[in-house]
């Protein structure tokens, strides 16, 4: 995987680590996650993986958003009311960093 000076600038602070550098974040870019829920703990973990450079994140939740959410899902703001809370995230988090790959996933019972 090559490294364009863009990359190498997004990730820069993640690079300089010892215990990441460049070989740490092209094992990040090629990596997926699932996160089952977009709420409390799901919506701002799924901000900083986008942010750090996962390569993949799908996002699993059936619930729409509510006035209720606002206080502690970050992810969500008062436009969102009523929408579904995984197609919202994946919005707002292809904003953050539209070079990851990011899909919403329906729950099935």
């Amino acid at each position: 995987m090559e490294f364009s000076n863009k990359k190498i600038e997004r990730y820069s602070r993640q690079i300089v680590l010892k215990k990441i550098g460049i070989t740490g974040q092209k094992k990040l870019l090629k990596s997926s996650v699932l996160i089952v829920g977009a709420g409390g703990l799901g919506s701002p973990i799924a901000i900083y993986l986008t942010a750090l450079g996962i390569g993949k994140i799908g996002i699993i939740d059936n619930d729409k958003v509510e006035i209720s959410n606002l206080a502690r899902q970050v992810i969500f703001s008062t436009n969102d009311i009523g929408k579904e809370k995984s197609t919202v995230a994946i919005k707002k988090l292809k904003k953050i960093n539209p070079q990851i790959k990011l899909k919403s996933f329906k729950k099935t019972s």
